[in-house]
């Protein structure tokens, strides 16, 4: 396939200032709007599950669902940006992600909204997939810590900003709104990345690892339904359960023998990339530190507008701001010291930092004030800010330009493979130290009862209260909530190590 537009684009100098910035709002804004929707469903999960009748696995997978499929497919996806060029496949993520939004706007089962956020995350995975692809392509070395630092930090501060967004539309406008947003911005942006972006990137004509692909996804989800389908007691036989699993890890198997053999030529994941430094120890930690944060803004929206603390959407949206305020001002801030004077302090920082946070969360109580939060907050927006653009530079500054694209998709996918990860282990820990019914009663139930778990012991919702105290259940429910955040601040001084392994000199 030619390249018929980088002549063209070259001639109009593409390069300056002017195209630069163009490039690097609306790729941005893409960013944060996948992003964004990606988390601005979870502060209002509690009213749609309970308007729309569906069970907490139906919850659970509305959310672990957008972040599956978003993670199976992206690598094919940069693959495809390689190969037909990245600013149409861009464009056609904008058109899919925007109908996706109409649709899940209409949903009327929890059924029905599981797969229109499927249908969604296809077109968030053409944008991710794309964007920092686009961006480094019209940015000089010097200047993508910068650039990639303001546009990644966009994943991050959506999955924040999404609750504050989300807990005002919710209580003024009702949940379908929180899709209705998406319609016009989305139309906008399409226009606008068809009219102004430039097909810089090289092109090359290769092929898709179909089978590399279907055995990853396919061992993602059967490991994820294994972890939920116990969790949440839909199969009691563990013999079952253990077999849906080891299939899962089993087709991971298959997979890495599939890139090594079948598919060496056209390879799902390029483990040759994985060879230089940077690129190996920066996505290791992104996987890990996804892992340890995956389950953070899920678990704090529910525990701010839980039975316990009680808040409504605005006000849990409220205690969560300082969490987007400090990713706002150290994301771009470290991506432009980074550029200066390098990132393995930055990223060994934040993920220091964020490690802080996380025990200082395993203090929580059941009733805690925004002065009490206030710290944990900001050390860990502070922290995810510091490390996510500094690490995203080196990566991509560490491959060869023609693999920008799956290099991008690659990092991103490892986000989304360990978001989803964490999400089911938070609630395997959760459902193995309180009952299925009980977390879906704290979660859920509460909004249909009484804020105190007891006073109607005639209530069905409050039926598996009657044989443990009130106080027991807020114990248990606090100790589950401090065994995850202990877990994660390991997770994240963990990943310290494999984060500071890069070469001394980045290209």
């Amino acid at each position: 396939m030619v390249n018929s537009g980088s002549s063209s684009s070259t001639k109009r100098n593409p390069l300056n200032i002017s195209y630069k910035w163009i490039a690097l709002g609306n790729t941005t804004l893409g960013t944060l709007l996948a992003s964004l929707d990606a988390n601005i469903i979870f502060i209002a999960l509690p009213i749609i599950v309970s308007d729309l009748g569906a069970s907490l696995f139906t919850m659970v997978w509305i959310v672990i669902g957008y972040s599956l499929v978003t993670a199976s497919i992206l690598l094919n996806f940069g693959r495809l940006a390689d190969i037909f060029g990245r600013v149409k496949l861009y464009t056609l993520g904008f058109i899919i992600f925007t109908l996706g939004s109409a649709l899940c706007s209409i949903s009327q089962t929890g059924e029905q909204l599981v797969i229109f956020r499927i249908f969604q995350a296809v077109g968030a995975a053409f944008l991710f997939s794309n964007s920092v692809a686009i961006l480094t392509d019209a940015f000089p070395s010097n200047e993508r810590g910068k650039a990639l630092g303001i546009n990644q930090i966009a994943i991050v501060l959506g999955s924040v900003l999404g609750l504050v967004l989300g807990g005002f539309l919710t209580s003024y406008l009702g949940w379908r709104s929180i899709f209705w947003i998406n319609i016009p911005i989305g139309i906008i942006a399409i226009f606008s990345s068809y009219k102004n972006l430039k097909e810089l990137g090289s092109i090359k004509k290769e092929k898709i690892d179909w089978l590399g692909n279907i055995s990853f996804a396919g061992g993602l989800f059967l490991v994820l339904a294994g972890i939920t389908f116990s969790s949440f007691g839909i199969i009691s036989d563990l013999l079952v359960i253990f077999f849906i699993i080891f299939a899962g890890l089993a087709l991971l198997i298959v997979f890495g023998f599939i890139e090594k053999g079948i598919a060496k030529d056209y390879p799902m994941f390029h483990f040759s990339l994985f060879k230089i430094k940077s690129f190996l120890g920066g996505n290791i930690a992104i996987l890990l530190n996804s892992i340890a944060r995956g389950d953070f803004i899920f678990l704090i929206s529910f525990y701010l507008q839980g039975a316990f603390m009680n808040l409504s959407p605005v006000e849990a949206g409220i205690y969560l701001m300082p969490v987007s305020a400090a990713l706002a001002v150290f994301g771009p801030l470290s991506g432009w010291l980074s550029d200066r004077y390098g990132s393995r302090f930055f990223v060994a920082l934040g993920l220091f930092l964020s490690g802080i946070g996380f025990l200082l969360l395993t203090q929580l109580q059941i009733k805690t004030s925004f002065i009490e939060l206030l710290l944990p907050f900001i050390l860990l927006g502070a922290g995810m800010g510091i490390f996510t653009s500094p690490n995203r530079a080196s990566i991509m500054n560490s491959v060869p330009a023609n693999r920008r694209g799956v290099s991008a998709s690659t990092g991103t996918t490892l986000f989304y493979v360990g978001r989803s990860l964490s999400l089911g282990i938070t609630f395997l820990i959760m459902t193995s130290i309180l009952q299925a019914e009980q977390v879906k009663e704290i979660f859920i139930d509460f909004r249909n009862t009484q804020s105190d778990l007891v006073k109607d012991t005639t209530n069905a919702t409050t039926i598996s209260y009657i044989t443990e105290s009130k106080e027991l259940i807020e114990n248990r429910f606090l100790y589950s909530i401090h065994i995850i955040f202990f877990v994660s601040s390991i997770i994240v001084f963990i990943s310290i190590i494999p984060a500071t392994l890069k070469d001394r000199k980045i290209r």
